[in-house]
């Protein structure tokens, strides 16, 4: 932390001029060469009280306010003619926009996922559902036969899950040497160790990723009204193998290490390459613009907040397009001997059981390759259309609002 006073500065010799009253004409030392003009910036006085010591006859202490406002290009100065108002719409904006985005990613998109990960499972379907529009259509039936908690189920247990990956990625993190952030002088050794934090993370974070997967896909039709550590009772219950009826043909958490580790750690390196990618091309595109009509402020605030926030968006529309054929698989592998009735995703007015019978990884790709074909691996496409489609426009509304906040500030 750098001092605030001058190099020269002692705090003794403040005043740099005569004192009649303490010496008789004895002039006060001074161990600089700073006027007092300079020193108000750096000394407080003392308040006017009648009679003290600071004061001469007939004068008054010149007061640090006063003085401010006389120096050019003080802080202070500028404090006052901004005011304090504007300050607060742009943090009470930031504070908007950011609610926006996790609003939109997490609570609106949710029916999106839901159908999703349904279409993914569903190996009866017949339609695929690449298409948005007949994904919306399926969807509304599916609400209004089931009422709007259809597509709203499992939400909270995807809070769940969330909160067990950042709470094993800290504590994993403490506990051993490995960062949990990359410097921006990295190396490969950070990097290995990185990716090993991450792996571990979703290893420990898998068993409630099933619970959570089961509790999204499962029909509203036939399960009962689950509580909110249902699924941290279900994932437990899955790693120690009690407590929850499943088949035969469950398959056991070492052979969904590789798929989920692999399908995590993919995700993660594609959107944080894209999202540094898309933040540095925005920044390195976006210039002040010098304008005296109040255009500058409000592109210089939206290029603090936006960049980010497209970046990201960017960046995970990249890596779930990218990787929805391994998350078809893996979800495939998570689903099978759980007992699980979904939706029929064909019509949306009936339910259909989840009776998979995969050996493994190898195997699902090359059973759905045999009777799916390839586009068996795209099953509820449209569905994540739908999902980034409704992000881009509340990002937009939301840049829009702001824009108007700024300028009528």
């Amino acid at each position: 932390m750098t001092s605030r006073r001058p190099e020269s500065f002692d705090g003794l010799g403040y005043r740099g001029r005569e004192d009649p009253v303490h010496g008789g004409g004895y002039t006060g030392r001074s161990f600089n060469n700073s006027s007092s003009a300079d020193m108000q910036h750096w000394v407080t006085t003392p308040p006017d009280i009648p009679g003290s010591r600071n004061l001469h006859w007939g004068e008054r202490t010149p007061q640090y306010e006063s003085a401010a406002s006389t120096v050019p290009g003080s802080e202070e100065t500028q404090q006052i003619s901004t005011g304090p108002s504007g300050d607060q719409i742009n943090r009470f904006a930031g504070f908007g926009i950011g609610l926006a985005s996790l609003f939109t990613e997490n609570v609106l998109a949710h029916p999106c996922i839901v159908f999703r990960r349904q279409c993914q499972v569903n190996y009866h379907a017949k339609c695929y559902h690449l298409s948005p529009f007949t994904a919306i259509s399926v969807m509304y039936n599916v609400t209004k036969t089931q009422g709007p908690k259809a597509l709203w189920k499992g939400m909270g247990s995807t809070f769940v899950v969330q909160g067990v990956t950042l709470g094993a990625e800290g504590i994993i993190s403490e506990c051993t040497p490995l960062p949990r952030e990359l410097s921006h002088k990295w190396n490969p050794k950070q990097i290995w160790g990185h990716l090993m934090l991450k792996s571990f993370t979703y290893v420990l974070a898998m068993p409630f990723y099933s619970a959570s997967l089961i509790e999204t896909v499962q029909s509203e039709i036939i399960r009962d009204n689950p509580g909110i550590l249902d699924c941290v009772k279900e994932g437990v219950g899955r790693m120690i193998g009690l407590g929850v009826p499943h088949s035969k043909r469950l398959l056991p958490l070492w052979t969904l290490v590789f798929p989920t580790v692999l399908h995590g750690v993919l995700h993660y390196i594609i959107s944080a390459t894209i999202q540094k990618l898309v933040l540095f091309l925005l920044r390195k595109r976006s210039s002040p613009r010098r304008a005296t009509d109040g255009s500058e402020t409000v592109q210089t605030m939206l290029d603090a907040y936006f960049p980010e926030l497209i970046a990201s968006f960017a960046a995970n529309l990249c890596a779930d397009i990218l990787l929805f054929p391994l998350e078809t698989v893996l979800h495939r592998l998570h689903i099978q001997g759980t007992r699980t009735i979904i939706d029929n995703t064909d019509l949306g007015f009936e339910v259909l059981p989840i009776n998979t019978q995969y050996e493994g990884m190898r195997d699902c790709i090359n059973i759905i390759n045999r009777e799916e074909g390839v586009l068996g691996f795209y099953k509820g496409f449209g569905s994540i259309i739908v999902q980034y489609s409704l992000h881009a426009a509340v990002l937009q509304i939301t840049k829009i609002i702001y824009s108007m906040l700024l300028q009528n500030a």
